[in-house]
């Protein structure tokens, strides 16, 4: 592994922009061999022929480590928003960081928003009422083919800004939501889960994933491990700031001690659990990478990512007889209802229940 402090990020120039569909960062420099050299082995890094460059996801990790400072409205935002509507959008972006919502939450706020304002063109935003929002959520709809969950997304967000930025929520009063589809989770079976981790023989990528089944972790969780949340002497790991900026504790197995002090003695991490190539928190793309791997060399058909180890440890758990309410508090759902979405995979389902008649 190299060291934290020896990517030569001068050397390089960085732009950060939506590429379809996805938030990535442009790199390049004058001498493509040394694009060749750093960028192309990290986490994450594409080649694109059209625009002749290498790109990485946009995140904390590549950002702090090209020394870039975030920027929620960019300047190809901007260049998409009438100068009618510019001040408006730097005025939603605001108020969502004042508001302390999630990194990921205000590049999806603003991203959905600017494309009504794209819309919209000279058109002041401010001047739209109940039947031009409705028209133009019809349109997505009927014209876009958005999905219904990107369209309670697009909703959510304009919504946001007329409710808390001109506060107006009565405009929102008769603008109905798509119902949403009701999808059960994907589950693997104990003997998949099981190949899984005996054919992934790296001891960090093992180890995660391990983690991430024997915890029930999401993605995001697993990578912001640090390692001062895992407490060996109560056996307990903390999970901080998780989804909905909720603190909870998790159970660490027992038969995953051992490993962790055998990792943490092979990859000496310095302040997260599990740390990229050049420190620093590791990457939710190369979280879901490693899954996917080891799901190629299981050799297994699912059609499942990462999260899919969280389903199944629900699922698993439900299966032995753990009490619904604990599994909820372990999951971090706010809703009981989420957590019982795992009744309707298990084995221990309304089918295996034996009428009195056939026990006589």
């Amino acid at each position: 592994m190299r060291a934290a402090n020896k990517f030569p990020h001068n050397l390089f120039q960085y732009y950060p922009r939506r590429h379809y569909g996805s938030y990535r960062i442009i790199v390049r420099s004058e001498n493509s061999a040394e694009v060749e050299e750093y960028v192309s082995k990290l986490a994450g890094a594409r080649w694109d022929h059209k625009l002749n460059a290498w790109h990485v996801p946009d995140n904390k990790t590549y950002r702090k480590l090209f020394n870039i400072k975030h920027e929620y409205v960019t300047p190809g935002m901007l260049k998409c928003v009438h100068e009618v509507n510019r001040q408006t959008l730097k005025d939603f972006c605001d108020f969502l960081q004042l508001k302390a919502f999630s990194h990921y939450t205000i590049r999806t706020y603003l991203n959905e928003f600017v494309q009504l304002l794209s819309i919209l063109k000279s058109v002041p935003v401010d001047t739209l009422d109940t039947s031009r929002l409705k028209s133009y959520f019809l349109y997505c709809m009927n014209e876009l083919n958005l999905s219904e969950n990107t369209m309670h997304s697009r909703i959510n967000a304009v919504k946001c800004y007329f409710e808390n930025v001109l506060h107006k929520p009565a405009i929102f009063l008769d603008i109905p939501r798509p119902k949403k589809p009701q999808l059960l989770p994907r589950v693997l079976a104990v003997e998949d889960v099981r190949r899984i981790l005996v054919l992934t023989t790296n001891l960090k990528h093992n180890t995660m994933l391990k983690i991430c089944y024997g915890m029930g972790l999401r993605v995001s969780e697993i990578v912001a491990l640090r390692i001062s949340d895992v407490d060996s002497k109560t056996m307990q790991v903390f999970i901080g700031r998780a989804k909905g900026k909720k603190d909870r504790y998790v159970n660490l197995p027992a038969t995953l001690l051992d490993q962790l002090r055998i990792y943490f003695k092979t990859y000496r991490p310095k302040v997260f659990l599990f740390e990229g190539q050049y420190g620093g928190e590791y990457s939710v793309r190369s979280a879901q990478k490693v899954f996917e791997q080891a799901v190629l060399r299981a050799k297994i058909d699912v059609h499942t990512g990462i999260h899919g180890l969280r389903h199944s440890y629900a699922t698993h758990s439900m299966e032995q007889g753990i009490d619904i309410r604990y599994i909820q508090a372990l999951l971090g759902h706010n809703d009981i209802r989420t957590t019982l979405r795992y009744t309707h995979v298990t084995n221990i389902s309304i089918q295996n229940i034996k009428s009195p008649l056939d026990r006589m």
